[in-house]
C-alpha cells in the first residue's frame, strides 16, 4: 500500500451535492454514498500501483479501474470524476 498525503487524510474526503450529481454522471454510477465509493476506489488503486495516485498542482488525481477522480489536495474534496 502507498502511503501519501491523499491515502493518510482519507476521512476528510467529502464532496458537494453537485459533486456527487456530476460524479454519478460522469461514471454512469448508481450508488447512494458517492465518498464511500470513492474512497475505495482511491485506496484500492493505492494498493495496486504507485502510480495509481499522483498530485500535480492543486489537485489529486487517481487512476481507477476505467477512469480518473480528482481531489482538491487543500481540502480534499471530490471535484469530479471522469471516464477514460
Amino acid at each position: 500500500m502507498i502511503e501519501n498525503e491523499l491515502i493518510k487524510n482519507l476521512e476528510y474526503l467529502h464532496t458537494t451535492e453537485l459533486g456527487i450529481v456530476r460524479i454519478k454522471k460522469n461514471l454512469s454510477l448508481n450508488c447512494d454514498d458517492v465518498v464511500e465509493w470513492c474512497k475505495t476506489q482511491i485506496m484500492r488503486a493505492g494498493a495496486n500501483d504507485e502510480k495509481a495516485i499522483f498530485r500535480n498542482g492543486k489537485n489529486w488525481y487517481v487512476n481507477i479501474e476505467g477512469g480518473i477522480i480528482t481531489v482538491n489536495a487543500y481540502s480534499y474534496t471530490i471535484i469530479t470524476a471522469h471516464k477514460k
